[in-house]
Parts: structure tokens; C-alpha cells; sequence
């Protein structure tokens, strides 16, 4: 049953979306399943050089012949997903909502406003967390998606056309959120984690299906590890972006949150989450991003020596190789070329050591 997912290692903003994007492309998935809610955006950039942001959208929406779906375990605002979609001029019939998905309301997003969820923890107070807590309270207020008059019309159960399209062999996609040291259930930072659990298993339980669909498992992480601003939790080897970008050439350099636009804090790499993350996900693949803030950009297929000490290093103090490395937003290069110096080839995705009871799977070289 070939279910790829794709997971965070550290505090979300891993870049999945890239990732998410790139191997929908190169797997030729036909359906990518984004699952959560809004309190995360996902970012990817098209063919024609252009960044996009999604909050609900899978990335694989700037595909032209992917189904994308939001699944049973999704938590939909409607003015956020009306936006994602106007934004590329996304055509209706692409997209399909499971009926058993909820929405967030404005009632949801007051009571996290009102709880100072920003302040306390570094929430986003996109609503999500309180759409949760009345789905488990089992709340006579929960609003599915087909009451929503916007949502209503994308609504048409979800599991049928999957079930099906694996049963013909095609590749589907679950593009995670954020990352495992946010999850509810495994993080050792409760309680700054967010309202859900944030490994590849529960992705799958949100998207509807079964562990044994998946056999391919991409943990992402980034060289320098992120939390939102503000009090959000520990970060471990924490520090800041004028010296990051003062080390990079680049003094300007920062990042800000997708959806709360706040700069984020920013830490150098800790191992320790990474290895984690990797043994609760199962991880059959990882990838790498942000390398290029270790030096001024440069040719994207290559690394220089120095970058290549360094992801060695990281390589070393997790036990595992990185399967491909984002050597900037946009770009991903395959890391058995980098180490050859093969740049003709450097997008075919390469094999990673199995444990024990994995098949061949997709991702592996013929």
C-alpha cells in the first residue's frame, strides 16, 4: 500500500512543504492529504520561481493533477481556506473535505484569545485548539464542515476514493504539521506543545488510514531548529540571527512565523530532539533544510567542503544519513550526489538504511 507521510523532527517550520511538494512530484502521488488545522502554514515555491504560503492547502496544490484532501481529522476555517485557494486560482473539483472534518469558529478563537494562549505558551490562537477540546468533550457545539455554507460545497467522504486509488497502486502523500517537539503526547516540553500529536502515526489516524498503508516514513529537520516567538518553550542551544547571519554573510537575515508574522527564535543544531524524532516516527528517509545559512548561497548541486564537514558532523551525532539536503528554499539535492560530485542527477531520491521488517520501498533506487 504506498502511503508516503512526511513529519517534522524539531518545533515545526522544518520546511515539509518543500519536501512535501517535491516528492508528490517526483513519487507522482494523485492524492496529498494535508491534515490539522490552521495553526500552521506550509510553504513551497512553484515552477515559476514564486513563494506561496498555505495554511490548509497541501503544497502539492501547485500540481495541476493532485487530488488534495482534508481529512477526517481536520479542523477547517473557512476564510482561511477560501483564501488558499484564491491565491492560485485553485480549481474546485481538485479539492475534497471529509464530512467528518470540523470548523473553527470565531467562538473557538475567542476562547483562546480570552485564555492568552499567545502570552502563556506561544500558541497561534488560530482556534484549533479549542475546535479539539469540544471534539473530545464530545460538545454539543461542534460545527462540522458541512455547516459551513464555503466548506459545504468540497464535502465528499474521503476514504473511499483513497482506499481506491491505493488498491490501483498510486501514490498518495500525507503532508504533516509542525514538528514532534510539539506534540501533545511526546514532547518532554508540555506544556508548550500544540493540541494535537505531531508524529507520522497520528497523521496517518487524521488522514483515515491504516499503519499498514505506509511505506515510506521522511522526517524532516533544519540546521538551525526555530520556536515561534515569545515564551514558547525551551530551545535548546539557543541564539540569535545576527549571528547567524552575521556567520552566513547575510546580516539581514531572519525569519518570521507564517501565520503570527512574529520573528521567530532561532537555536543551533541539538541532535538529542532529532534522534528522538527519528525513533518515534520510524523514520525510513530524512532530509535536511537550511543548510545554506551555514555560508553565502552557492551552487545549489554542490556543497562546499566546509558544509560538508558540518552535515557530516550532524550525520554522525543522530547515527544516520541524510537522504537529500535543501540547500536553499526552493531546492533539494540528493546527498549520495552530493558526496559523488554528481550534479547531473541530483534529484533522484536515493536509499537509506531499512530496519529490520522494511520492504523495498518507493523511494529506494531501481
Amino acid at each position: 500500500m504506498p502511503v508516503t507521510v512526511v513529519a517534522g523532527a524539531q518545533f515545526g517550520s522544518e520546511g515539509k512543504g518543500k519536501v512535501a511538494l517535491f516528492l508528490a512530484q517526483h513519487q507522482q502521488a494523485t492524492i496529498v492529504i494535508r491534515v490539522g488545522g490552521s495553526n500552521s502554514g506550509h510553504t513551497a515555491y512553484g515552477s515559476d520561481g514564486r513563494r506561496h504560503v498555505f495554511r490548509h492547502l497541501p503544497t502539492a496544490a501547485l500540481l495541476q493533477d493532485t487530488l488534495c484532501v482534508l481529512g477526517p481529522g481536520s479542523y477547517i476555517d473557512a476564510e482561511v481556506l477560501r483564501q488558499d485557494m484564491e491565491r492560485i486560482d485553485f480549481s474546485p473539483d481538485r479539492l475534497a473535505i471529509d464530512p467528518h472534518a470540523m470548523v473553527i469558529t470565531d467562538e473557538h478563537k475567542s476562547k483562546e484569545r480570552s485564555a492568552n494562549l499567545r502570552a502563556r505558551i506561544g500558541s497561534t490562537a488560530s482556534g484549533t485548539g479549542a475546535a479539539v477540546m469540544d471534539r473530545v468533550s464530545r460538545s454539543n457545539a461542534v460545527h462540522w464542515v458541512s455547516d459551513d455554507p464555503y466548506a459545504a460545497r468540497f464535502v465528499r467522504p474521503t476514504r473511499p476514493m483513497i482506499r481506491a486509488a491505493l488498491d490501483r497502486g498510486e501514490r498518495v502523500l500525507i503532508e504533516g504539521t509542525q514538528g514532534f517537539g510539539l506534540s501533545n503526547l511526546l514532547s518532554r516540553h508540555y506544556p508548550f506543545v500544540t493540541s494535537r500529536d505531531t508524529t507520522a502515526a497520528a497523521f496517518v489516524a487524521e488522514a483515515g488510514l491504516s499503519p499498514v498503508d505506509v511505506d515510506n516514513i521522511v522526517l524532516v529537520a533544519r540546521a538551525f531548529p526555530i520556536r515561534v516567538s515569545g515564551n514558547s518553550g525551551p530551545l535548546p542551544f539557543e541564539t540569535d540571527w545576527r549571528t547567524i547571519g552575521g556567520n552566513c554573510g547575510r546580516p539581514h537575515l531572519s525569519e518570521l512565523s507564517s501565520v503570527t508574522k512574529w520573528v521567530r527564535r532561532v537555536a543551533r543544531f541539538d541532535p538529542a530532539i532529532v534522534k528522538e524524532a527519528i525513533d518515534a516516527n520510524a523514520a525510513t528517509h530524512l532530509v535536511l533544510n537550511h543548510v545554506d545559512y551555514f555560508r553565502q548561497t552557492v551552487a545549489a548541486s554542490t556543497l562546499p567542503s566546509s558544509w560538508e564537514v558540518t552535515v557530516a558532523s550532524f550525520e554522525a551525532s543522530i547515527g544516520r544519513t541524510f537522504n537529500w539536503i535543501g540547500t536553499s528554499p526552493s531546492q533539494l539535492v540528493s546527498r549520495s550526489d552530493i558526496q559523488n560530485s554528481i550534479c547531473s542527477d541530483a534529484q533522484q531520491p536515493q536509499e537509506n538504511g531499512r530496519t529490520r521488517h522494511q520492504k523495498r520501498t518507493y523511494l529506494e533506487s531501481p
